[in-house]
């Protein structure tokens, strides 16, 4: 089975940085998308960033200019990087990855506070 596991979640000052990283185990195919959602408390989760074969990008309109989402197909891992955040991008941050099928990591927190 497939598993992604995230990592480089935290707590960080506003304006800090921060990279969260994504590997895929259990496959040896890569993924036709793979991105990072996150959901705040009270709040639906939502698309942040994704990367698609070829290595067109998508970003939600909030991330634009501060997040970078980038991609290792040699090692089925996925990196975001996220500049200047703010403590509106506090939120459990969670993996995805889309083949045949939907996978999900359990999330990693991010929070934004002095």
């Amino acid at each position: 089975q497939v598993q992604l596991v995230e990592s480089g979640g935290g707590l960080v000052q506003p304006g800090g940085s921060l990279r969260l990283s994504c590997a895929a185990s259990g496959s040896s195919a890569s993924f036709a998308t793979m991105g990072w959602y996150r959901q705040a408390l009270g709040k639906e989760r939502e698309l942040v960033a994704r990367v698609n074969n070829g290595d067109s990008t998508n970003y939600a309109d909030s991330v634009k200019g501060r997040f970078t989402i980038s991609r290792d197909n040699a090692k089925n891992t996925v990196y975001l990087q996220m500049n200047s955040l703010k403590p509106e991008d506090t939120a459990v941050y969670y993996c995805h990855a889309q083949r045949f099928t939907s996978y999900w990591g359990r999330g990693t927190q991010v929070t934004v506070s002095a």
